[in-house]
């Protein structure tokens, strides 16, 4: 089975008056790279979210937003009331001062240092870490399945490109044979019409050598043979229902397929092969577009 390494996911989750999303993203990537936009109090959560997505998700480029909003009683900060008395009998002290006629701001109080006192990362990390993890579990299933639904797309469409060049290999091996036997009567032809007027003649033990060395130097019966155990490995693993991640594997066979292509149509002077290999090497490009965007 075959999965994109494209994929979206969002999980939210209320917890204790506590309104938590989790957003993630992967885009492809040859090997995993993470991307974790978490807000400064729970920045420490950093070291576990990543080995969770890790285990997740074998390869991309993810990016993970977490977003929160408190609505709880938590969210309040702490009156520090020593601070606050202790700033108030201070300002009693004044000499001078008429405290029937003093007005104290309570905003300018409560702004003076150490009266409010917040609550401190830790204690809201201890209450978000379960829900957040969770959270990002739910998010990166959900990227999961989206990366199976494009990979079984994917499949479909590798499946297209490897029946083409499964036909125009067949074209080919049925066309090399006849190659070798047209330039042979090509070959005899030709020195036929140089001695057209001369007393010589050709010997066909010298034109069999003349055609062997040609059909040596043309044989591509080997290239043939491993470009379809390549199309045939390759099919075998964008169709098997294993797990492991197939997409380096899939990019390593779409590069021999394209070296075996590449030395065809080196060997090949025939308009007909020509024409064939053209069309396999553009579905192997294509192929190799493809497998990139493959887990």
């Amino acid at each position: 089975m075959i999965r994109s390494m494209t994929g979206f996911g969002v999980a939210t989750a209320e917890a204790n008056g506590t309104h938590y999303v989790v957003e993630l993203r992967s885009l492809n990537n040859k090997y995993f790279k993470s991307q974790l936009r978490l807000p400064d109090e729970l920045q420490a959560l950093e070291a576990e979210i990543e080995p969770a997505l890790r285990k997740r998700l074998n390869r991309g480029s993810v990016v993970l937003t977490l977003l929160y909003s408190d609505e709880s009683a938590n969210a309040a900060a702490q009156i520090n009331l020593p601070a606050a008395q202790r700033y108030l009998k201070q300002l009693l002290d004044i000499e001078g001062l008429s405290h029937g006629a003093a007005r104290v701001d309570i905003g300018a109080l409560l702004g003076l240092p150490g009266v409010l006192v917040h609550n401190t990362g830790e204690d809201r990390l201890e209450r978000a870490r379960s829900t957040i993890l969770r959270l990002v579990d739910d998010a990166s299933e959900k990227v999961l399945a989206m990366r199976a639904r494009e990979g079984r797309n994917i499949r479909d469409d590798l499946h297209r490109h490897r029946e083409l060049i499964a036909r125009r290999l067949t074209v080919i091996a049925e066309r090399a044979p006849r190659v070798v036997e047209e330039y042979q009567a090509r070959l005899r032809q030709r020195i036929e019409a140089l001695l057209k007027d001369t007393d010589a003649t050709v010997r066909d033990e010298d034109l069999i050598r003349e055609v062997a060395v040609y059909a040596e130097r043309s044989d591509i019966a080997e290239e043939i043979d491993r470009l379809e155990a390549h199309l045939e490995q390759f099919g075998e693993i964008i169709d098997t229902d294993d797990p492991e991640p197939a997409g380096r594997t899939l990019d390593f066979l779409t590069q021999e397929m394209l070296r075996e292509a590449n030395t065809i149509a080196s060997k090949s002077s025939d308009s007909g092969i020509s024409r064939a290999i053209i069309e396999i090497k553009g579905a192997i490009d294509r192929m190799r577009e493809m497998v990139q965007n493959v887990e």
